[in-house]
């Protein structure tokens, strides 16, 4: 006859190996963001730059089927609950898209892409956003007395 402590042991086993352990204790955590998430507290307005990255991403989580994550994106970052359309997120990045590109999220593509890429002319110079940067102690001065 089996101890309860070897039961344990072999229910935490199988609900592992099933990865339902896992995904209970995903639940959990967002559940718990849910209930400590004040709602009162009125979230920033989204950015057009942060709503795609945050859209990517909410694609990619979704597709990996990390769907806790992805609810406590879609809450903790206010985006809509409504997915924006995939087409408008590829028009907007100006990305093209052939067949086999379309199954998985845009977020693959993209990183595919610059790993990919055969361009001989070296690294691609990014530029910075259109968000307001912080300001940095260095940036005011700090340490001077002007």
């Amino acid at each position: 006859m089996a101890t309860i402590g070897e039961l344990k042991s072999v229910l935490r086993d199988a609900l592992e190996s099933s990865g339902a352990l896992g995904q209970l204790r995903a639940r959990i955590r967002a559940e718990v963001f849910t209930a400590l998430d004040d709602q009162r507290e009125p979230r920033p307005q989204l950015s057009h730059e942060n709503l795609l990255i945050n859209e990517l991403i909410r694609e990619y989580l979704e597709f990996n089927k990390y769907k806790y994550t992805a609810s406590v994106l879609t809450a903790e970052s206010g985006l809509p609950e409504v997915h924006l359309d995939r087409q408008f997120l590829a028009d907007e990045l100006k990305v093209r898209e052939d067949t086999s590109s379309k199954s998985v999220p845009l977020l693959y593509g993209l990183v595919s892409h610059f790993l990919n890429s055969g361009d001989d002319r070296g690294k691609v110079f990014l530029r910075g956003s259109s968000l307001p940067t912080k300001s940095t102690a260095a940036d005011k001065g700090a340490g001077t007395d002007a």
